[in-house]
């Protein structure tokens, strides 16, 4: 048998030239999987949290008083927190766009 003939066997490292260790290449698929895993665990961390954190706390903000449970109170303070990161965030990144739209033209 000539060489030219000889079917040599394909390894995964021969089917994905990008991939040198011949590991399965990541996807949008198991991206989002692995999202859906992170997100699940964290609900459940948060759930717990809630539970053991139910005793009322006095919250004052603008004039308005009221009673909370310390759980909610601490939830709605990082979920106002991550409003105003998300906001400057989008603030940057529109700033970039504009920058590197006038570097293009």
């Amino acid at each position: 048998m000539s060489d030219d003939l000889r079917q040599t066997p394909i390894t995964p490292a021969d089917e994905d030239p990008k991939s040198p260790t011949g590991r399965v290449p990541r996807t949008r698929t198991g991206a989002a999987w692995f999202g859906l895993c992170v997100a699940t665990l964290f609900s459940v961390v948060l759930i717990v949290f809630m539970l053991q954190n139910t005793g009322s706390v006095e919250v004052t903000f603008l004039g308005l008083h009221g009673n909370l449970p310390l759980a909610m109170a601490l939830l709605i303070a990082a979920v106002g927190a991550a409003l105003v990161t998300m906001a400057v965030g989008a603030a940057r990144i529109g700033q970039l766009r504009r920058l590197s739209r006038r570097q293009t033209d």
